[in-house]
């Protein structure tokens, strides 16, 4: 299952940071999930889909893509 939220936090030095849900709770992502051409860094703001897993810390964000990439994905 895909979701979508938004990029509230991420710090490119340390590879992480939290989008919030559309339930609007908070979801960690690393960078090694992030799915998109180039530098595997997210903006505070953007949009993004992605699945979801299960932690001991809590859930994390696997396959995050950009939402207007995951789009064109889509129509391919």
């Amino acid at each position: 299952m895909r979701y979508k939220g938004e990029v509230t936090w991420f710090n490119e030095q340390k590879g992480f940071g939290f989008i919030s849900g559309e339930d609007g709770k908070d979801v960690f992502v690393h960078y090694t999930e992030i799915v998109r051409d180039g530098f595997q860094t997210l903006e505070p703001g953007e949009r993004v889909t992605y699945g979801l897993t299960d932690e001991d810390t809590g859930p994390k964000a696997v396959e995050v893509r950009p939402e207007e990439e995951a789009r064109v994905s889509t129509l391919l």
